[in-house]
């Protein structure tokens, strides 16, 4: 009843709101992966000096990897194994993840070709032969990954609850947590 009552632009706003808290936590991990592996890269080619263009597109990857997260997020079979140890949801999902962003990573390469040659067989044909396989590879063995650790903190996060995980920790230390001798008890098997 009080949704009713706002006006639609406080509404449109609730919503953006939503989506940018959303977008945010996959965007700012992906941001950092992403210029990790840059700088992996420019180490192992020995380019010293990182180019701009590198940056602004390992950020605009981390943007376009944390949105294909969320639009798979909303597939009706992501959480599958929700009866089942973590182990079954993380691989589940980083499957998913990986399949996508392969897709989404084929794309980005693919619609340059297809915008200028207008046709989209040769576009395939020329990035077949144009693409730097062990290049296009080794970005996807790194996003695998960071795939599957994304998906593991976010389902620790998903059971252990978000205040409990920032507790733990921004908070003060909780007994046997922090890294001392003892350990968390087992959670009974189902």
């Amino acid at each position: 009843m009080l949704q009713e009552n706002r006006s639609p632009l406080v509404r449109i706003w609730d919503v953006a709101r939503h989506e940018f808290h959303e977008v945010l936590p996959p965007t700012i991990f992906f941001l950092i992966t992403f210029h990790i592996i840059l700088l992996d890269r420019a180490l192992m080619l020995r380019e010293y000096g990182l180019r701009l263009a590198s940056v602004g597109a390992a950020a605009v990857m981390a943007l376009l990897v944390a949105k294909v997260v969320l639009v798979a997020d909303k597939l009706p079979f992501i959480n599958r194994f929700p009866e089942k140890p973590l182990i079954y949801n993380v691989v589940w999902k980083t499957i998913i993840y990986v399949v996508a962003s392969l897709l989404v990573h084929y794309l980005e390469h693919l619609i340059p070709l297809w915008w200028r040659g207008g046709n989209f067989l040769e576009a395939n044909d020329d990035l077949w032969r144009e693409i730097v396989w062990p290049h296009f590879w080794a970005v996807q063995m790194w996003l695998t990954v960071l795939l599957f650790v994304y998906c593991a903190a976010r389902e620790l996060i998903r059971i252990i609850g978000r205040d409990r995980i920032a507790g733990m920790f921004f908070g003060r230390p909780v007994h046997g947590v922090s890294g001392g001798t003892e350990s968390l008890p087992l959670l009974p098997r189902r």
